[in-house]
């Protein structure tokens, strides 16, 4: 019997995972969730500094999207430059098994 064979979906079950990849889906969205959820609140040149690769109008569009899902919280401090910080919000905080359950399944296959 192959994998399909063993697990099947019930025809009634409404599957959110097109719904989570569109949330949290991509190159970069994890990696962001990731620092704020496990290392705390963060201003964007930390955040562009901590995420090899990234350009800073994609971290800016990421950021945004991730805002807009209510993931992630953007405070802006009226000063001169003005400083903007990010955190995680409940709903990304939510997320740590399934990044701590992501790490072991790495693990258990190196």
């Amino acid at each position: 019997m192959n994998m399909q064979e063993q697990v099947k979906e019930p025809e009634e079950w409404n599957c959110p995972m097109p719904d989570i990849a569109r949330l949290i889906g991509g190159k970069w969205k994890l990696i962001i969730l990731q620092i704020l959820i496990f290392r705390g609140t963060k201003r964007f040149s930390e955040l562009k500094r901590g995420i090899d690769g990234v350009t800073q109008t994609m971290l800016t569009q990421q950021l945004r999207a991730l805002e807009s899902d209510g993931l992630v919280k953007r405070k802006v401090y009226p000063e001169v430059p003005p400083r903007v910080e990010y955190t995680a919000t409940q709903r990304a905080i939510d997320l740590t098994d399934m990044f701590h359950a992501m790490h072991a399944w790495w693990e258990k296959g190196q």
